[in-house]
This record gives C-alpha cells, structure tokens and sequence, in this order.
C-alpha cells in the first residue's frame, strides 16, 4: 500500500512538473524558433549555439548554474530581491529545472516546423492587405501547427524524464518534488528492484505514449 502511495505520488508530480514546464517554455521556445527559422542578424550562429547549449551540458551543471542564480546570495536570490522567490526544493524548482533542459528540443523542432511554411505564403498574405500578426496567427501557426505541437510535445516528454538539474535544484523529496526519474534513482538506492522495475515501466509508457503522439504529429496529414 505505501509503495502504491509513493508511485502514486510520483506519478502526480512528475505529470504536474512536465506540464507546467511545457506551458512555461512555449513562448520563448516557439518566438525562438520563429526568429532562426525567419531572421538573418550578425551573430545568429552564436545564438543558435547558445539555444542548442543545454542539449549536450552535463545536467548536474545546469542544475548547479541554477542553483548559483536562485541561491540566496544569487541574482534572483533572496538577498537581491529581498524575499524568497521559493524556487529552490520546491515543485517550482523542478519545473524551472526542466523548463531549461527541455528548452532547446522544443527551439530547434518549432524552427523546423516554421521552416516548411513556405514564405511565399506568407508574402501573399501581407499582399492581401493582412497585418504581420494576421499572417503569423492565419497563415504561418495553421501551416506548422502540426510541427509545433511535436516540439511542445518533445518538450513535455524531455521534461518528463529530467533527472540531474531537478535534483540539485528541487531535491529528492517525496510527494513534492520527487518525479518517476528520482523515484527510481530512490528504489535503486534502497535495493528494491522490484520497485525500480515498477517505476520503470510507468517510465517506458509515458514515453512511448509522448513519441508515438511526436511520430503521428510529423507525419504528413494524409499518412496521419
């Protein structure tokens, strides 16, 4: 009974954690999408490298990057704000933890997906007298919508398994920050195999739920 409590538990937050970071990493990640799949400026190539970072950083060192900039002494500590933005061992914690990790696959997909749209389109839109905003949410947003979705969707699923920044940021804490990752890192520690196997398989399903749903979005409409 309390191992289903905790898996329960994990199940809850991990699911809480990933949407929340999926919701809080959109409109950066698709604005940033737009602008390298649309915009040519001097240094793009270093922001490029700069969105893709996070991809190949060890996690523990973002974990600890956070950890710097939410500290107490850090910028966004409590002794420059003068209060406890309650980031760090916290829910909130572990969402911002996997917000940046999830950051870039979510960039990089909506970039490919605004690059399809075909920009002559977008060219007869304006033509017709439509705004860049009109053309953007009529023509462009209907046209990669299927892409987008598969890079949000890459985005929750990447969030879902984070393990190395949420750890030194949010802790290990049951029933308010532990997701399935820290909770099979936990069995593993207590030597309960079993266990472990139990976490990972509800693991393995959420994730090929979240590739199945990335592989049907990319397909073309009519193979979908």
């Amino acid at each position: 009974m309390e191992f289903d409590v905790k898996l329960v538990s994990a199940l809850g937050v991990t699911l809480r954690v990933a949407l929340a970071a999926t919701v809080l990493v959109a409109p950066l990640a698709l604005a940033t999408g737009w602008v390298l799949a649309r915009r040519s400026f001097p240094g793009k190539s270093f922001v490029e490298t700069l969105v893709a970072l996070p991809l190949v950083l060890p996690p523990t060192a973002i974990g600890y990057l956070l950890l710097v900039v939410f500290g107490r002494a850090g910028v966004l500590g409590e002794r420059n704000l003068g209060f406890d933005p309650g980031i760090l061992f916290t829910w909130r914690g572990a969402v911002v933890a996997s917000a940046f990790v999830a950051f870039p696959l979510a960039a990089r997909s909506a970039r490919a997906a605004f690059e399809i749209v075909d920009p002559r389109l977008e060219r007869m839109g304006r033509s017709l007298g439509m705004s860049p905003a009109a053309v953007f949410a009529r023509v462009t947003v209907p046209l990669a919508g299927r892409g987008l979705l598969a890079a949000l969707a890459l985005a929750f699923g990447r969030a879902l398994g984070e393990f190395g920044a949420t750890v030194i940021v949010a802790g290990n804490i049951p029933g308010r920050t532990q997701t399935l990752a820290l909770a099979i890192f936990d069995e593993i520690q207590l030597g309960d195999e079993r266990g472990a196997l139990t976490f990972v398989g509800v693991a393995c399903v959420l994730a090929f739920v979240v590739m199945w749903t990335v592989e049907r979005l990319g397909r073309p409409r009519a193979a979908a």
